[in-house]
């Protein structure tokens, strides 16, 4: 599945055209946000941005821009993207007790990521242009404590609100962040290829939900 990436010139081309995608995105959403006032499209849109800078890493990745502080980097802000996301998903919910939770349950698992992250040698992970490499397996384990829950956490908030809505914008929103989201959970499980597919069908999601 990796070998279509092998190309740099069309990786650099299929990661640049995906984060100019992400940035027209990121700040339509943020314009729906001023204009809604609603907390879920706030969420989305920091979490878009998030994807946006990490889309923007995995095109340094493929000129060959490879320093460790950068892998790092985009290693958070992957888990930080599907925190994001999740916790605008959560705010289509009732109660402030579930967002509370997430919360806590979020900063908390961000922090001990993080500090894997800061105590660990990760190596160089770009194989063939591509974010590819095998992680510590504390990494591995900390970044599944991050994006596996929020993932499960996407996917029921996305049939409830479908099932009471029937909104097909709203529907297309939820799946194409619940994509997005999963998108960052596809390099852990070693599924390159479909990491790149994943980003560029999810932002196509998000942009017909919100035009």
């Amino acid at each position: 599945m990796t070998s279509i990436f092998a190309s740099a010139d069309f990786t650099i081309f299929s990661t640049l055209i995906i984060f100019i995608l992400s940035f027209g995105l990121a700040l339509l959403i943020s314009k729906k946000y001023r204009a809604k006032k609603q907390e879920p499209y706030l969420y989305w849109s920091i979490g878009i941005w998030l994807f946006a800078l990490g889309v923007f890493l995995e095109v340094l990745f493929a000129v060959g821009v490879t320093y460790q502080l950068l892998i790092i980097a985009y290693l958070f802000t992957v888990s930080l993207i599907v925190n994001f996301l999740a916790f605008g998903s959560v705010k289509l919910i009732k109660g402030k007790i579930y967002g509370r939770a997430y919360a806590i349950y979020s900063i908390a698992t961000e922090a001990i990521l993080a500090y894997f992250l800061a105590a660990t040698r990760i190596g160089n992970i770009i194989i063939n242009h591509i974010v590819y490499g095998i992680l510590p397996l504390n990494v591995v384990t900390a970044s599944s404590l991050v994006t596996f829950p929020a993932a499960i956490l996407l996917i029921a908030i996305a049939i409830k609100s479908y099932a009471k809505g029937k909104s097909k914008k709203m529907l297309s929103i939820i799946i194409g962040v619940i994509i997005v989201s999963i998108a960052g959970t596809l390099y852990i499980v070693q599924v390159p290829a479909f990491l790149y597919y994943s980003e560029f069908v999810g932002i196509l999601l998000l942009w017909y939900g919100l035009i």
